[in-house]
């Protein structure tokens, strides 16, 4: 019988049911809270690689060539995500191994949250919540001035799926929707009405710029300090992409000298953010704990894909999303 690893037992039992049609499931006694991060110990992992024929995985459960040099009948490895740079592909590739993901399905979460983020910053929501909470004294008048969103500029970087889900929401707010992406989008600018830049034009123009692009060698700190340095000062950066597209210490720096006006992060370089990281020190900064897809109804379609791609897999079909 097909033996089939799931790295947690808290996903949506949609993921088990589906899985549990075409073998037997395994999964790992999780213990504690699930943040989205925090992956189980890798000795867990070369014991599932060595045992079983599929392997479930999530964000932070790192699967390298280490992991993978255990890998004896592993045919398969589906992660609950987006992103997959937390398995060593090329590796998995090597020796034969399918890698699957689940992208699409998250596309509205993500862009809602990217907007939430942006909202945060552009009216100092989460300031607004401290100083409450900590019973300082304010001014209605004067306290917590932000800026409007109407009629700014704001700017893409990357301009897939997601992108394109936060360009739409954008242009309902009544801002100017600029971008940037490898790629360039015609028929997403004629439909939308919204304008294509070279990204040092996007990023010396933009009031808000929003990074949604994916993680490649070359996105890798796409946002270094040559970037940061060309961007409009007084503006607003938001990263829902994945951490590694922006140099940590270039955003730092970005934000200590006052080029930008703030910054809102979902995505980081160090996975979980350190508590002390200098980025928490800036009162005009928003952090969250990756949680673009941190929605009920999204998580438990992104689990039904993931269990989807192992399924078809072991019945001889096609899963619906390979990693190339």
């Amino acid at each position: 019988m097909v033996c089939i690893f799931v790295s947690r037992d808290t996903f949506p039992e949609v993921l088990y049911r589906k899985l549990s049609e075409v073998g037997l499931v395994k999964a790992y006694n999780f213990g504690k809270p699930a943040w989205l991060t925090v992956g189980i110990p890798k000795e867990e992992l070369k014991r599932a690689a060595a045992e079983c024929d599929a392997m479930v995985v999530f964000v932070g459960d790192i699967v390298d060539s280490e992991v993978l040099s255990h890998a004896k009948n592993l045919k398969i490895i589906s992660t609950v995500s987006v992103g997959y740079d937390h398995i060593d592909v090329a590796e998995a590739k090597r020796r034969g191994i399918v890698v699957t993901n689940t992208p699409e399905v998250l596309v509205d979460a993500t862009a809602d949250l990217a907007i939430g983020l942006l909202l945060a910053l552009a009216r100092r929501i989460v300031e607004g919540d401290r100083l409450i909470r900590e019973g300082r004294a304010y001014d209605v008048w004067g306290a917590l001035m932000g800026s409007d969103i109407k009629g700014k500029r704001a700017g893409i970087v990357g301009l897939g799926n997601l992108g394109t889900a936060i360009a739409k929401r954008l242009l309902a707010f009544g801002a100017e929707v600029v971008y940037w992406s490898r790629t360039r989008k015609p028929q997403v600018e004629f439909a939308l009405g919204i304008k294509y830049l070279p990204l040092d034009e996007l990023l010396a123009t933009s009031d808000f710029v929003i990074v949604s692009i994916a993680l490649t060698p070359e996105t890798r700190h796409l946002m270094s300090w040559e970037k940061f340095s060309k961007m409009k000062r007084g503006a607003y950066f938001i990263n829902v992409a994945r951490g590694a597209v922006v140099d940590t210490e270039a955003l730092v720096r970005a934000l200590r000298e006052g080029i930008l006006a703030g910054a809102a992060l979902d995505v980081y370089e160090e996975e979980p953010l350190p508590h002390a990281h200098e980025l928490t020190k800036f009162p005009n900064v928003v952090l969250t704990p990756h949680i673009g897809s941190a929605a009920v109804e999204t998580r438990a379609k992104m689990a039904e894909v993931a269990a989807e791609n192992v399924v078809r897999f072991f019945r001889g079909q096609r899963p619906l999303y390979v990693v190339e």
